[in-house]
């Protein structure tokens, strides 16, 4: 089944930003019905890789696969963050054994394999990381502490995001205010190590 070629130049730039992969939302947006989407994937042409969400075949694999697919499941209002975000960043070597995302509070909450937390997000706490909408350092830093990574993990991922660059000390003073006690004095423990050195 052939392909117009205007909806292949509508469609791929979207799925290419993402990998190769890209919603059903998204396809309709192209001009690709979800019965000839179907048809598409019968050829070989796409994959549905889970529901609502569609890969390229012939797309390049990416590292950060897993994290697309979570990503375009959860919503088009959905942002990587927490544990996973530490881990894009590069500071934090365990896996998380869940994709963490933030969605909305009206967002539908279970989903597989998916840690899925609710808070408001600000566009200013919002950083494309390779395609992919992903919590600032700031943000992500802060929300770790909220959610109970240890004290130690939570300093020395600050220390290491300051000494790498990636924040500034006043950045996550700012993310830290409003997030309570506890939170505002563990990461100003940690911003007051790297002043003093």
């Amino acid at each position: 089944m052939a392909i117009p070629k205007h909806t292949l130049d509508t469609l791929y730039p979207i799925a290419e930003a993402q990998a190769g992969y890209f919603t059903t939302r998204q396809a309709e947006a192209a001009g690709i019905h979800r019965v000839r989407l179907a048809r598409y994937a019968q050829t070989g042409w796409a994959q549905r890789v889970r529901r609502g969400v569609y890969r390229l075949t012939h797309f390049p694999r990416s590292r950060l696969e897993d994290l697309f697919i979570a990503w375009l499941e959860a919503g088009p209002d959905a942002v990587i963050s927490h544990d996973s975000a530490l881990m894009l960043y590069e500071l934090s070597d365990a896996l998380p054994a869940a994709i963490h995302l933030t969605v909305p509070r009206t967002a539908s909450r279970r989903r597989p394999g998916l840690r899925l937390h609710t808070n408001q997000i600000s566009p200013a706490e919002i950083v494309n990381f390779e395609g992919l909408s992903v919590t600032s350092v700031a943000r992500t830093l802060v929300d770790v502490a909220v959610a109970g990574l240890s004290d130690e993990l939570v300093e020395q991922a600050v220390l290491e995001a300051i000494d790498r660059g990636l924040v500034q000390p006043e950045a996550v003073r700012r993310a830290a205010e409003r997030r309570g006690v506890r939170v505002r004095e563990l990461t100003e423990r940690a911003v007051s190590k790297r002043s003093r050195s």
